[in-house]
């Protein structure tokens, strides 16, 4: 039996753990931190599987390796809302919908009445809409929960130590690993969360705007999070003038945003090289799978099942990197 190390247990370490397990091997993942908790990017992150809304700024392999995301999950147990995702803008910014639908695919315009019919909360509120079918949304936090819970039923053990690299290992750490990828960089993103139970939306909203584009994604019990910005900086600190946007974008989208409660605000910097796609680098027995940027529950996945295949099969796939160091 091939023993393997995972070095991280955000996104990207529990899916690679959890490739390795499904090809019989024995593994122990290495995380300082005993449980998923607000020490990882990955606890931040809104969830959406949304790689055609993701074609309007990414590169191709994003959309096409996304499309993979949301059977993934779901064959792991997680709970995955498979009922898409409506993109909205206010009147005075139409022509940002118009341009938003010329770069990406996979969507059908709505009116005003089918927007209400999708999203009765949003009726009255905007006469034009994009509706992206094929997407789908999860609660990150349930689902690295999950993830975690089911690979310990399966054997593997949790070690709360930084781990080292002996073996055949896999790193996962996002930012930390700068040590051994220089080139990597931190992406910040901030979001809020917030509870307002009178608000009923089934599937995420974005809503475009010039300077700061919104998404609201629905969370369980009256949960919305909301998030935007992304800002070139691995400074964690949460900025005033960022709350306010989101908060401001919030209640343009629906008023009663406006009486919410103001549950948690969260920042955390995303890792990312310098084409913002991620890879796989391998220096002796050690892989490190990393350079996520603002795609980890979606292109974890697809980059887990690539990195086990470098390492048992011996393949070069895409995203593959050659040591240079």
């Amino acid at each position: 039996m091939t023993r393997a190390k995972v070095i991280g247990a955000g996104v990207a370490g529990l899916c690679v753990a959890t490739e390795l397990v499904a090809r019989g091997c024995e593994v122990t993942v290495f995380d300082p931190s005993p449980r998923p908790g607000p020490h990882a990017c990955s606890w931040w992150a809104g969830g959406m599987l949304a790689p055609f809304c993701e074609g309007e700024s990414a590169e191709e392999p994003v959309i096409r390796l996304g499309q993979e995301a949301a059977d993934w999950w779901e064959r792991q147990g997680a709970r995955v809302d498979r009922r898409g995702t409506v993109v909205v803008t206010l009147g005075r910014d139409r022509r940002e919908l118009y341009r938003f639908a010329r770069r990406t695919e996979g969507h059908e315009p709505l009116d005003a009445d089918g927007l209400a019919a999708l999203e009765p909360e949003l009726e009255g509120r905007f006469d034009r809409a994009l509706h992206f079918s094929g997407e789908a949304h999860l609660d990150p936090r349930d689902a690295l929960r999950h993830l975690r819970e089911r690979l310990e039923m399966a054997g593997v053990a949790f070690v709360a130590e930084a781990g080292d690299t002996d073996g055949l290992t896999f790193d996962c750490r996002g930012l930390a690993a700068r040590d051994a990828l220089p080139d990597l960089r931190g992406v910040k993103g901030e979001m809020a969360l917030l509870h307002q139970p009178e608000i009923r939306l089934e599937r995420p909203v974005r809503l475009l705007h010039p300077r700061y584009p919104l998404y609201v994604v629905p969370r369980a019990d009256g949960r919305f999070m909301i998030g935007a910005t992304q800002i070139e900086s691995d400074d964690r600190r949460r900025r005033v003038r960022s709350v306010l946007e989101l908060l401001s974008a919030a209640y343009a989208l629906h008023p009663a945003f406006g009486e919410a409660e103001l549950v948690e605000i969260g920042a955390d910097a995303r890792p990312a090289f310098p084409d913002n796609l991620p890879r796989l680098v391998r220096r002796g027995e050690t892989i490190y799978v990393n350079g996520l940027f603002r795609h980890g529950f979606l292109l974890a996945p697809a980059l887990a099942r690539m990195a086990v295949g470098v390492a048992l099969d011996g393949s070069k796939p895409e995203f593959w990197h050659e040591d240079n160091g």
